[in-house]
């Protein structure tokens, strides 16, 4: 595809940084699209918000990139229909664990899973070193002796058990073939059918303001971001993506601070050092070796990555 080919020539060069840089576009879109998305909870509920936008999700994926349904092996069919049911849990339990908890922690209780994804993975000190400090940095942000709600913090692990699942599906379905994008939309498609009883029986009660919400959020917090991850995990590994999604915690809290004033303590900057440090180290020291293990799929020439976003 020379829409990819053009996609790929706007990230860095270093393999380590571009997977630094997709991880990071794909947890802004996340993370506004989260802070969209809560306001229609009252109205919609959580459960029916997160199915809507995975039903539009799929549309937009399916429409841009029509996938082919012939010539898949039952191995690539089973990673890609984990890899939707992975999505639809994590999307459905992580905004159950927003209704009960602040931005920012519900989404550091979501980054432990692909934190022990990674440490599991590490090879070596160095790599398990990255994963404690990212994991340090995000209990900082979280903060000691901070809010705790039982049920939002089942939600919470839930999700992140999900996660996890994700991180180490994403990898799969990113290095099946030259078609991962593609991939990725059968996936979304996967997760939207999985969801649907959730929002199936709230459609009469959207509005047409909604369902301009609702689309944001499918594009911005599920097609740009689970593409990009899926590219990223694609040049990387699960170990170190894992890590990068380190990412995710600093950036909700952030967003936290600046669009639902939601205060930053000098406890959980400090956290947001730690993890951007931690994703700094991985993205330039563990690049280069992630990519030299997993070279390109057969007829996918070195350097030509999936992707059009």
């Amino acid at each position: 595809m020379s829409t990819n080919k053009n996609a790929s020539a706007l990230a860095p060069a270093h393999p380590g940084a571009r997977a630094a840089l997709y991880v990071l576009i794909g947890s802004l879109g996340i993370q506004l699209s989260s802070v969209v998305s809560a306001s229609m909870f009252d109205s919609l509920g959580s459960p029916a918000v997160s199915s809507l936008r995975l039903v539009l999700a799929a549309l937009m994926l399916l429409a841009f990139f029509r996938p082919r349904l012939t010539g898949r092996s039952a191995r690539q069919w089973a990673a890609i229909s984990g890899y939707g049911i992975a999505m639809a849990a994590m999307n459905l339990l992580l905004y159950k664990a927003i209704e009960h908890l602040p931005l920012g922690i519900a989404v550091t209780l979501d980054f432990l899973g692909p934190a022990i994804v990674a440490l599991v993975l590490s090879r070596r000190v160095r790599e398990a070193l990255w994963a404690l400090l990212a994991l340090a940095g995000v209990i900082l942000i979280a903060g000691p002796g901070g809010y705790f709600d039982l049920l939002g913090f089942a939600f919470g692990l839930g999700a992140g058990l999900c996660f996890a699942l994700y991180t180490l599906l994403a990898e799969k379905v990113g290095k099946q073939d030259s078609e991962s994008i593609s991939s990725l939309a059968l996936s979304v498609a996967v997760a939207a059918l999985v969801s649907l009883p959730f929002g199936v029986p709230r459609v009469a009660e959207v509005s047409g303001g909604q369902w301009m919400m609702l689309a944001l959020s499918a594009l911005i917090g599920v097609a740009i971001p689970y593409a990009v991850d899926t590219l990223a995990a694609r040049i990387s590994s699960a170990r170190v993506i894992g890590t990068l999604f380190a990412i995710d915690p600093a950036m909700g809290t952030l967003i936290g601070w600046l669009l639902l004033d939601q205060a930053l303590s000098p406890v959980a900057l400090a956290g947001i050092g730690l993890v951007a440090l931690a994703g700094a180290c991985v993205a330039w020291l563990e690049g280069p070796n992630a990519t030299a293990s997993n070279p390109p799929a057969s007829g996918d020439p070195v350097g030509a990555r999936t992707g059009a976003w």
